[in-house]
């Protein structure tokens, strides 16, 4: 019960700490008042008494329409046909004649973006099923993937003899299609994996407004992580840039890019710099389709080689430019013209539970990281020229502890380090956390939270989701009505 301690001070004593298992005295003036200052203990009222509240809960996935899936607006008609062209591509099905596999995940971008439209993320009934054995293939289904979802790649963490792995491991082979005949292939064992604990998940991310973020500057994203540097220092919060630099990536991770010196910034752990790479490295590991960019075949079983390598090019024929460039470009040009998500002002809870929602939002601290607004640069596509981007994202990575840690190092961003995800669209996601865990918005974000706030494996999360957990039950529900709504 919270103690009136007279006008404008409130005894928040008998409320437990924030930082579990630490005592209060051992933290330092500075520190506590630094808490303060960003709502630690913003969960004190003037009351004497907590007054009882439901206990939150997710309001689950926004109804109505997607609010999603459209071109930006501001595309000229040239623009709008590579966009048109590029979404055609990102939803055809792929053949065995066009490239697929031998190994693959999928057979179209689509499948795994598609909810709640096509651009997305995984749907609530996985296409995964029915693909395993198209066409007469004779995949297993593994254990982890099932009807209702989510899509998902495996990846292991280590190789037989100990060392990392961490790459992505295809769940299905053409072998037995009617498109390959003679191509005899084994998939990986992955019930036996599962029981040496070796596998890990990825999900799709969504590709809305991509060509915003894409467009985003080096120097605001670096600005922006220099901003609140001392309430970020005093939390624990230390993200930072994906830069690449001489053929190795400075305090960040994936050293796969180039030697640009730029900040890299999609894909779960921002491993890529840019959607052209995002695009032609997806083609190749979801799909086993070669490209300008990824040109040797994940299995070079010669009976299970079906075209040229590599597959799918820009044709040099005379083909009309539409239809000449190659599908990685069709699908980095859809991308980055795909509209970013539409917001609702008052669903769920109502505009007033939103706006209290957004503020608190703001006052736990969770923007320190989900930073609301990036703005695009000088871009050469007028459309994307100095906008506004809300995608509640810094696009650093950051230390989440072990209890989100995958195992997997990729570049220098180790394993439990991940960008800050997006937050915008987040009100028709489906599922959460880059493994797909769990689809209760609520249990995601506790799940930020893990090791203690003073120990070398604790989250940079830890004392805003522990601020977080001080709110009372209505303000939290406030909150989950504001992500809702995004």
């Amino acid at each position: 019960m919270l103690q009136d301690a007279g006008p404008g001070n409130y005894d928040c004593a008998a409320r437990p700490s924030a930082l579990e298992g630490v005592a209060m005295r051992k933290l330092d003036v500075q520190l506590l008042s630094t808490l303060a200052v960003v709502g630690f203990f913003v969960g004190c009222s003037v009351s004497s008494v907590e007054t009882p509240s439901v206990a939150a809960r997710d309001p689950g996935v926004r109804g109505g329409a997607a609010g999603a899936g459209a071109p930006i607006a501001g595309l000229t008609n040239t623009e709008l046909a590579f966009f048109s062209a590029g979404k055609d591509e990102f939803a055809e099905e792929d053949e065995v004649t066009e490239g697929l596999g031998p190994t693959m995940n999928l057979g179209s971008c689509g499948g795994c973006h598609l909810h709640p439209a096509l651009g997305g993320t995984s749907p609530p009934v996985n296409p995964q099923i029915a693909f395993a054995k198209k066409n007469g293939a004779a995949n297993t289904i593994p254990s982890f993937i099932t009807l209702n979802g989510p899509v998902r790649e495996a990846r292991f963490v280590r190789n037989p003899d100990g060392t990392p792995d961490g790459g992505v491991h295809d769940l299905f082979t053409i072998a037995g299609r009617a498109d390959a005949p003679g191509c005899k292939l084994a998939q990986p064992d992955f019930e036996q994996e599962l029981a040496r604990r070796n596998v890990i998940f990825r999900i799709s991310t969504p590709v809305f407004g991509a060509g915003l973020i894409e467009q985003i500057p080096d120097k605001a994203i670096l600005a922006n992580q220099a901003h609140d540097a001392p309430m970020k220092r005093t939390l624990r919060i230390y993200g930072r840039p994906n830069i690449v630099l001489a053929g190795h990536t400075i305090s960040g991770q994936a050293n796969n890019n180039g030697n640009d010196g730029t900040v890299a910034r999609f894909g779960w752990k921002a491993q890529n710099k840019s959607l052209l790479l995002f695009s032609g490295e997806a083609y190749n590991v979801e799909m086993g389709i070669t490209n300008e960019l990824f040109q040797t075949e994940r299995d070079e079983t010669p009976a299970c080689q079906f075209v040229t390598v590599p597959n799918n090019v820009t044709k040099t024929d005379g083909t009309p430019p539409l239809e000449a460039i190659s599908a990685i470009e069709k699908f980095a040009f859809f991308a980055r013209f795909l509209a970013a998500p539409t917001p609702s002002p008052d669903t769920p809870g109502g505009a007033a539970s939103i706006a209290r929602g957004r503020n608190l939002f703001n006052s736990t601290g969770c923007a320190l990281c989900h930073t609301p607004t990036l703005t695009t640069g000088n871009a050469a596509v007028a459309a994307l020229r100095n906008q506004a981007v809300n995608l509640f994202s810094d696009l650093l990575v950051h230390d989440m502890g072990p209890r989100l840690a995958d195992g997997v190092t990729q570049g220098q961003a180790g394993p439990s380090e991940f960008r800050t995800a997006p937050l915008w669209g987040l009100g028709q996601r489906l599922f959460f956390l880059h493994d797909g865990r769990t689809s209760d918005l609520l249990e995601a974000i506790r799940a930020h939270k893990s090791g203690s706030f003073f120990t070398r494996d604790a989250s940079e999360a830890n004392a805003v989701i522990g601020n977080f957990n001080h709110l009372r039950e209505n303000q939290k529900q406030d909150v989950l009505n504001f992500l809702r709504s995004l």
